[in-house]
């Protein structure tokens, strides 16, 4: 394991000496090797899923079809066309004693990326870290062992026939072991990123030996205001839960305010043709009775739980305090929505609830790197030291100072 973090760290040095142009006609590359090679990715993907329960709400995450592979090297091809994060000059200053200081971005380095059964991630993480001039160490869950492997094995021969260093992207075995060797490199990993469920996040965070940032959990609310559009609401609860039920963006926990109650029913009809099961507190369970096909009861343990599943909770509550003392006790700090044609009530809830994406009328399915303009995203971070938010090009660099000076020296 040694020699594959060796191997990553040189790369690492050339990638970040490249000039630009290079890693942009890099990226191409790849992705028209998707396109061109999109039956072998399938046929490897083929070979998980048959693993795989079709019933597991994880199978659709680790589904490949020729459209998600499009829409995989658009991906790329867009990353290729954003402006280089590197270089930028984020100060620069002339000190008293002629001292000249700039803060200039440059990459960290190696990134460790640990992540679940999601074979896009293999090459979201790649482009991003190709394009910000970094490596990347891929540690991949047994789920997609083969979609993963015949990824980076068409990414790597990509780099060659190129003449461009392969080892910018490394594949690490589907192991317990391998968590491990990855979370201890020191002096060979500069930022450990994991990104799947809260018991991966929990134990990188408390296992990690080199830095690490936390992404992916996500326990997210909507809360539909008394003053609230019902059709509105209507669109953005169904699309919010039922887009993708296995994404960290996906919700948990619509809170409705008592005196919205009435609708409620209407607002929870769209997710009876996907058959989402509700577990609904006391004042909801009553209104919801005899109209609502899945219904029960909920428990304490239903709130603050990340479904990632055709489930769902439903909480009543009073006032918007009740709904923001609700979201703070239960929430992630991930992605939280206000549903509401109430501007004051808009604004306090973006002014107070503490989170990295905070909407108003729109759904949280739109926490997403590419909806955001960053191409990909290497994960959403949901800690308040660093990045925050879906991480692109610019969150996975970092600085140093440049210091010139003519001779002077220190009193």
């Amino acid at each position: 394991m040694k020699n594959l973090f060796e191997s990553a760290k040189r790369a690492a040095a050339q990638v970040a000496l490249l000039p630009d142009p290079e890693r942009t006609a890099a990226l191409q590359a790849v992705a028209d090797a998707i396109r061109t090679h999109g039956a072998a990715l399938l046929a490897a993907n083929g070979e998980d899923l048959a693993r795989m329960d079709p019933g597991n709400p994880l199978y659709d995450r680790l589904r490949l079809d020729a459209a998600r592979l499009e829409g995989i090297a658009s991906d790329m091809d867009h990353v290729a066309a954003l402006p280089s994060p590197l270089g930028r000059i984020l100060e620069d200053r002339t000190q008293p004693n002629g001292l000249r200081l700039r803060k200039v971005s440059v990459p960290f380095g190696v990134i460790g990326v640990i992540y679940e059964a999601r074979p896009n991630v293999t090459f979201d993480v790649f482009s991003l870290c190709f394009r910000s001039g970094n490596a990347c160490i891929l540690k991949g869950g047994r789920d997609a062992e083969a979609s993963n492997r015949a990824a980076v094995s068409l990414i790597r021969r990509t780099l060659a026939e190129l003449g461009l260093p392969e080892d910018a992207v490394t594949l690490l075995p589907p192991t317990h072991e391998a968590v491990g060797e990855l979370l201890g490199a020191v002096g060979y990993v500069d930022l450990v990123i994991p990104r799947g469920g809260r018991r991966l996040i929990d134990y990188v965070r408390d296992h990690a030996r080199v830095p690490c940032i936390e992404t992916g959990a996500g326990v997210v609310n909507t809360y539909f205001d008394a003053a609230a559009d019902l059709e509105t609401g209507k669109r953005i609860v169904l699309n919010a839960k039922t887009r993708r039920v296995s994404v960290c963006n996906a919700l948990d926990c619509l809170i409705v305010h008592r005196d919205r109650l009435p609708d409620l029913p209407e607002l929870m009809a769209p997710l009876a043709a996907h058959d989402v099961l509700i577990y609904a507190d006391t004042p909801a369970l009553a209104v919801l009775q005899g109209k609502y096909p899945r219904l029960e009861a909920a428990t304490p343990e239903s709130f603050g739980t990340e479904y990632m599943d055709y489930k769902m909770a439903v909480r009543t509550v009073a006032s918007l305090d009740e709904a923001l003392s609700h979201i703070a006790r239960y929430g992630s700090g991930h992605s939280e929505s206000i549903v509401t044609a109430d501007p004051a009530a808009a604004a306090r809830f973006q002014a107070e609830v503490d989170a990295a994406c905070v909407y108003v009328n729109a759904p949280t399915s739109f926490t997403d790197g590419a909806q955001f303009g960053l191409g990909a995203e290497i994960g959403i971070s949901t800690q308040k030291l660093g990045a925050r938010g879906p991480m692109g090009l610019r969150e996975i660099t970092t600085y140093k100072w440049l210091i010139d000076g003519n001779g002077q020296v220190r009193p």
